[in-house]
């Protein structure tokens, strides 16, 4: 495979404030953001947005926030949430993205640990501020997105924007693009939040590489489905977008997205893998649904991907011509990050003429590492590594596999109020420990193995990666979810074993096309055939021994990530088998 292509042009920038900027003078006319729900503002085009930024900006001065304040905001995807985001980072101010799907608490206590001045929220959070006064002493501002006029100590985001005539907006201040300009709370191992501190050169470090490797256009319209708090999305899906002109569509739910990309034509969809693999999930569905189709779509498939290698993507929109208009009729590319995607999963949905790339990072690099490319990629692998950006592994194994570490200008500051830790993160020459077990591959792909904290020790003292194994288990249809970990043994070793969530559906389509009766020994007795699958797949040492089939879902990050640190490892066991 040839990876030493040429890197796309674009224009440098040196700041948030300065892309704004230039983004504004490029595409002033053209339409930069707009929210499918109604809400007090939106739509806007490029000139429009930094209009609002402007006044926003003002008015947050106005109600005395000294420049390096902290600025917390917090709502689902919406114009206001970008207005209030660019007008933080273009008025010297500190943001910090809070997750709006967190309890009440876990809210309150970011706000806190960020030291926060002022909050800008919507409706949807509201209720956790109504009485939060004495717990969150350092608040001065509460500013709500959705009420028209001040109510109590909360004032209105439309009123202060209001407050604003255009002659007396204030100038943008000067950006140091070195200081700490975001906090983003991400949990730790034990679920403990870290602030990570990232810079406005962090940020366009990792928007200039991104866009030198995947070609973006004015024209492109993006459909916004993730949480735009988390890096992923707030830099791939909402700053990159803007930096190259492009229009982005704030999806209603994640139950209206065939609609929404309907609505909006979107042209590329950011998502998770999880999203990925239920759409093609679905697709496959409704082609065992119709007999003659179910014929004729394996070989139709075989074309689509010689069309692919052969650059005819047009020829494969025609020959799946009635799915692509279920999608929209537009789409160009999905792009997968948060998580490693099933390679089957690519490599089908591109059979049927979507183009679909991953890329891998962490919010402690803003967050790009490492990105698959249009004309060069490999759909087992994280990626190659960006432009800017230094990876090695460090101390490898005899299998070459060892710990990931990066250097590059899109490195995070460090962590807030917490030098041990950050200490702790990097090497003692400056490297940044990602935590993440990988190998390089001759042609440059890094790949990623697993958690350097998740890894099984076996009876023969070698490693066994749980994320291997969960991505074969996930592939059954009849296996919904599952977390692979070791327990515990007398020795220094662990057995491997498995919880899953079986596929419910996929379980009831199984039983009637069999004419039996659903019972739970013979789900168990499906499961462990599926398991029994995986094990003649991999070597002795990585065989699944013990089963337990959960009752519930895992809980999970809102990048749909299970949260490894919060499920029992010793739970009592619905069923557990040695194989």
């Amino acid at each position: 495979m040839n990876t030493d292509l040429p890197y796309f042009e674009t224009r440098p920038i040196a700041s948030i404030q300065d892309m704004l900027i230039q983004s504004a003078r490029d595409f002033g006319k053209r339409r930069a953001l707009t929210d499918l729900n109604k809400t007090p503002i939106s739509e806007v085009t490029y000139e429009q947005l930094l209009y609002h930024v402007r006044i926003f900006g003002t008015a947050l001065h106005k109600l005395g926030l000294k420049e390096r304040s902290h600025i917390a905001v917090i709502s689902e995807n919406r114009v206001q949430w970008c207005i209030a985001y660019l007008a933080a980072a273009c008025y010297n101010y500190v943001i910090v993205p809070v997750d709006r799907n967190l309890g009440k608490t876990e809210v309150l206590n970011i706000i806190h640990e960020s030291d926060a001045r002022a909050i800008v929220f919507s409706a949807g959070v509201s209720a956790h501020f109504e009485t939060a006064h004495s717990s969150l002493k350092k608040v001065r501002h509460y500013i709500h997105m959705d009420i028209e006029s001040r109510e109590g100590d909360f004032h209105s985001m439309t009123e202060v924007m209001g407050e604003v005539s255009s002659a007396k907006i204030r100038p943008m201040p000067r950006i140091d693009s070195e200081e700490m300009s975001i906090i983003v709370f991400t949990s730790g191992s034990l679920g403990r939040a870290k602030g990570v501190m990232l810079s406005h050169k962090n940020i366009c470090a990792n928007l200039m590489g991104m866009v030198q490797m995947i070609r973006l256009y004015p024209e492109d319209r993006f459909l916004s489905v993730l949480p735009i708090h988390h890096t992923y999305e707030c830099t791939c899906g909402f700053l990159c977008p803007l930096y190259k002109g492009c229009s982005i569509y704030y999806a209603r739910s994640l139950k209206t997205i065939l609609d929404d990309l309907q609505q909006s034509k979107a042209t590329i969809l950011l998502g998770v893998p999880l999203l990925f693999e239920k759409m093609y999930r679905n697709i496959r569905k409704g082609i065992r649904e119709k007999a003659v189709t179910r014929m004729l779509v394996p070989p139709l498939t075989g074309i689509g991907k010689t069309l692919n290698k052969m650059g005819l993507e047009n020829a494969q929109k025609k020959l799946f011509g009635s799915l692509h208009r279920k999608f929209g009729g537009h789409i160009r590319l999905f792009i997968a990050g948060g998580a490693a995607p099933d390679p089957e999963i690519a490599a089908g949905l591109r059979g049927l003429g979507f183009m679909f790339v991953q890329g891998y990072g962490l919010t402690e690099t803003a967050p790009i590492l490492a990105l698959n490319r249009l004309d060069a990629f490999k759909d087992e692998a994280a990626g190659l590594p960006l432009p800017g950006v230094k990876l090695k592994i460090h101390e490898p194994g005899e299998d070459g596999v060892g710990e990931v570490i990066a250097q590059g200008d899109n490195v995070m500051l460090g962590y807030y109020k917490n030098e041990q830790t950050t200490k702790e993160t990097f090497t003692e020459d400056g490297w940044f420990r990602t935590g993440d077990l990988g190998f390089i591959d001759d042609n440059g792909f890094l790949h990623i193995s697993g958690r350097k904290k998740n890894v099984i020790i076996a009876a023969n003292g070698k490693n066994v990666y749980p994320e291997e194994l969960e991505d074969i288990l996930n592939r059954s249809p009849y296996i919904l979810e599952s977390m692979v970990y070791g327990e515990a043994t007398n020795g220094y070793t662990e057995k491997i074993a498995v919880q899953i969530v079986v596929d419910g559906e996929a379980l009831i389509a199984l039983a009637e096309a069999k004419k039996q009766e659903i019972t739970r020994e013979w789900m168990e007795k499906v499961i462990r055939r599926e398991v029994d699958k995986v094990n003649k797949q991999v070597s002795s040492f990585k065989r699944i021994q013990n089963i337990l089939i959960r009752e519930n879902e895992f809980e999970k990050t809102t990048t749909k990530k299970i949260k490894r640190y919060t499920v029992s490892k010793d739970p009592t066991p619905v069923s557990t088998e040695e194989h």
